[in-house]
């Protein structure tokens, strides 16, 4: 068992350290608070090759794995610049695509998207189905050899910016299939499409990504915008998910080492009583020790979990337990440093409570910690199902 990076997965992970000298946490806070998209970030990202970080390199990405995807993405948070549209596009609509789509779709769309021309988003959740995609009422009704797309999205994450989603829909009614999971189907959508229309969701967290429902109106597809089989697509579908969890554990883990990283610096200059810094107080010492062991245990289960991924074994497991252990590791650090801080940590000027509202966020989505837990009872421990 070696924990050593490579020569190549240590500079991919330290890239974040090295983009933030002109992409800072200061950048990412500016377009946090206007709520507009850090073009000239990810652009630099794409530019450096790594919005193709899971695409092969005969299709314009770098032809590496969800390890070095997790290691970017953990690099950048480390430096307090998460980027969400890396989860929904890069990883699970490129990746998605690199793996399950057809050689005129990788063709079409990855070299464009690798390079930054072009974005993506995932559109699966629905406002009746929430957490349940059997629930999925959204559905593409065949007509001849083509579908009309017609339903409603919600929560997909920069759908104001991406030109293409991955919708998840239905091709075949709930009600008509023998099997619950059987009639699923996944489409590339053209959000410029006649009959796409988009509605912002105004939400409480700072970032640069926006939140949107889309609507969906007898939209025109075509055989070549189905990625996979139709009617065969929720399989693949939820092995889709396991890299959402892991880049989730990822950006939490990277937030929580940043607040902490932030309040070490902090607890080593404050003095109060006694001409000390006030890190020398076990009161303080302690929490910060505690708080970034559990951030660096949660760290090892989601390297864990994209290795699993990488070697094409069941990752669902190990996926779910990293992003509830960083969920949880991440808020605990923000919290832990938020105390050292004091009344600081709540002001514009050290900007320590702004990571708060991002990783509680992470703890409910994109799926909340309950239905983690109901995952792990049931099919890692055995137990009968609970809902």
């Amino acid at each position: 068992m070696d924990f050593d990076l490579t020569h190549e997965q240590r500079q991919i992970y330290e890239y974040g350290d090295m983009v933030a000298k002109q992409f800072d946490r200061k950048y990412w806070m500016e377009c946090a608070d206007k709520h507009v998209f850090p073009q000239a970030l990810y652009s630099k990202v794409a530019e450096d090759g790594f919005v193709g970080t899971m695409v092969p390199e005969e299709y314009g990405g770098s032809g590496q794995g969800m390890v070095e995807m997790h290691l970017f993405l953990e690099g950048l948070s480390n430096n307090g610049i998460p980027l969400l549209n890396l989860v929904v596009g890069a990883a699970m609509s490129l990746g998605f695509i690199a793996k399950y789509g057809s050689e005129a779709q990788k063709l079409r769309y990855l070299p464009d998207a690798c390079g930054g021309k072009t974005r993506f988003c995932f559109a699966i959740t629905e406002p009746d189905a929430g957490t349940n995609t059997i629930r999925t009422s959204t559905i593409a009704k065949k007509r001849g050899n083509r579908f009309a797309l017609s339903g409603q999205k919600t929560f997909i994450t920069d759908a104001d910016g991406a030109d293409y989603a991955l919708v998840v829909t239905r091709t075949t009614a709930h009600t008509e299939v023998q099997k619950k999971t059987d009639g699923f189907t996944l489409f590339v959508v053209d959000l410029k499409a006649k009959g796409v229309q988009k509605q912002y969701i105004p939400v409480s967290i700072p970032a640069p990504e926006t939140q949107w429902q889309l609507f969906f109106d007898e939209v025109d597809l075509g055989p070549e915008d189905i990625v996979g089989e139709v009617d065969k697509g929720f399989g693949i579908l939820f092995k889709s998910l396991n890299p959402e969890r892991i880049l989730v554990g990822s950006i939490s883990c990277g937030l929580g080492r940043y607040a902490l990283n932030r309040a070490v610096e902090y607890a080593k200059e404050r003095r109060v009583f006694n001409n000390v810094p006030i890190g020398s107080y076990q009161g303080l010492q302690h929490p910060l020790a505690s708080a970034r062991t559990d951030v660096e245990l949660a760290s090892l289960m989601t390297l864990k979990a994209a290795w699993i991924f990488d070697q094409g074994r069941e990752a669902g497991e190990f996926s779910n337990m990293a992003k509830l252990a960083a969920a949880d590791a991440g808020i605990k650090a923000v919290d832990t440093a938020l105390q050292c801080f004091g009344g600081n940590g709540f002001t514009k000027e050290y900007g320590i409570f702004d990571i708060y509202p991002l990783v509680r966020l992470l703890k409910t989505a994109p799926l909340n910690r309950e239905m983690i837990l109901n995952y792990i009872g049931e099919h890692v421990m055995g137990l009968p199902r609970s809902y």
